[in-house]
């Protein structure tokens, strides 16, 4: 049983029932549907077969939206592509118009205002440089820096550039009340720059009378790492998008930012996700490469919460193959994680209180006892998410009688939420603890589970207990 979350990205390669289902039994906990590409038709089908799937298989996979952001992509070209060649020049418009070797269009009317000379201008993910060397009435004129490939929609990046628009646009607006309205549990806030940009998107689900919904927010820009921890602090999980933030930021850097960002957020107590090219060769290639295995392992070892899928299960031709590779490496991996050392770390950093104390001393139980698995009863999932950030060695079973609280745990280190029903004893705690322990864990008579949670149910403002127990 892996503790480390896996989104994968649903699209054309994975959104047939067959495929999607054997993509959520090969080990999926999110399933993750970007709204720069899909339609609100498309989601509300896989959301449709989620539901069902859910279902079928007594599973509790969560769905996440990402908005599209204040991003700027390129128009269409003739026949899909063009090839920009080294020292040529090439005219950006403003208007929509059919590019190819000489001009392309870009969705943003402000754009040449924004630009100034000698700007660089990133497209294609960053793999195509332009430098700005003329600017007319009507379009931008740049030098090709270094050749390659375009594709109709790319994104295009300024980087050290603020755009001069809001962070939500009309179509983000939508898409949130749209995610609201069809009960997704998680929205990736793409571009956020600052962390003004989180709590506009939080003050908009306050006025949708939104609770459940957590707020990813992305980190795909320079500007955003200028304001890391107030981000972090403010969103409920963060998304090292090594995609976009590539295209602004030498590559050689983003190892060590991904780094630091995965430490600060288990630091702040907040979710990490790790995204973008994971397992790219998968999307042609039956096996990845060895430094694709590397990547994940890595991530793992940093101790990331989650791993994400993007190209490997929308356009791959091996969805299914992509999640169980991931599924192996990441059970390898956390073979190799030092727990004692993130146990004396967390504790270093947790407030010294009754809910702190009892988590450590759960965890570091878990280690010396050689327990099997945590139970912690819940109702707001507030026990379980403290107990993930310790990263016990042993897997977390949150059990809950409230399905939004269960899904906004998938994407917790070692958290496997299991709805039940309600309890309000201590005795009936125990025993719904050890019936699940018993489904859920492959043990032996005599092996112990440890059960922490708050009592009593409902009153309880804290942690407060913790109890061994026997199968």
């Amino acid at each position: 049983m892996n503790k480390t979350k896996i989104v994968a990205t649903i699209g054309p390669s994975s959104q047939d029932m067959s495929i999607l289902r054997e993509i959520i039994k090969s080990g999926i906990d999110v399933v993750r549907l970007n709204l720069s590409h899909a339609s609100h038709a498309f989601c509300d089908d896989i959301i449709t077969k989620v539901i069902a799937i859910n279902k079928e298989l007594n599973s509790n996979i969560a769905i996440m939206i990402d908005t599209k952001g204040p991003d700027i992509r390129m128009g269409s070209f003739s026949g899909g592509s063009a090839f920009l060649k080294k020292g040529n020049k090439i005219r950006i418009y403003m208007n929509d118009l059919l590019g190819d070797d000489t001009k392309f269009s870009v969705d943003y009317a402000n754009f040449i205002n924004d630009v100034n000379y000698n700007n660089i201008i990133k497209v294609n993910d960053g793999h195509i440089s332009l430098k700005v060397i003329e600017k007319d009435i009507d379009s931008v004129v740049c030098e090709v820096l270094n050749e390659g490939y375009v594709y109709n929609n790319k994104g295009v990046n300024i980087p050290g550039i603020k755009m001069n628009r809001p962070f939500l646009s009309a179509k983000d607006i939508e898409d949130i009340k749209y995610a609201s309205k069809v009960k997704v549990d998680f929205i990736a806030l793409s571009f956020v720059s600052s962390a003004d940009d989180v709590l506009d998107a939080n003050d908009l689900l306050i006025s949708l009378g939104n609770d459940h919904i957590g707020l990813i927010a992305k980190i795909e820009n320079e500007r955003a790492l200028d304001d890391i921890d107030d981000i972090i602090r403010l969103s409920d999980g963060i998304m090292v998008a090594r995609g976009d933030l590539g295209a602004e930021i030498p590559a050689e850097k983003i190892p060590g930012i991904q780094k630091k960002i995965i430490a600060r957020a288990h630091d702040l107590g907040k979710v990490s996700i790790v995204a973008t090219e994971m397992l790219a060769s998968m999307e042609r290639s039956s096996t990845p490469t060895r430094a694709e295995v590397s990547d994940v392992a890595n991530a793992v070892l940093d101790g990331t919460d989650a791993v994400m899928l993007s190209g490997e299960t929308t356009i791959g031709k091996y969805p299914v193959a992509t999640i169980q590779m991931m599924e192996k490496i990441i059970g390898s991996a956390e073979q190799d994680i030092n727990y004692i050392d993130f146990l004396d770390r967390t504790m270093r950093t947790e407030k010294q209180d009754t809910t702190g104390l009892i988590s450590y001393s759960v965890a570091e139980s878990a280690i010396r006892l050689k327990c099997k698995a945590i139970v912690t009863p819940t109702l707001s999932g507030y026990t379980a998410k403290k107990m993930s950030r310790f990263r016990p060695i042993c897997p977390i079973i949150a059990i809950s009688p409230n399905i939004n609280t269960i899904r906004s745990l998938s994407l917790h280190f070692g958290v496997y939420g299991v709805l039940v029903d309600p309890f309000d004893s201590f005795d009936s705690i125990q025993k719904i603890s050890k019936e699940k322990a018993k489904e859920i864990i492959d043990y032996t008579a005599g092996d112990r589970i440890i059960i922490t949670g708050g009592y009593p149910v409902r009153m309880a403002k804290s942690t407060n207990f913790m109890h061994i127990e026997e199968l």
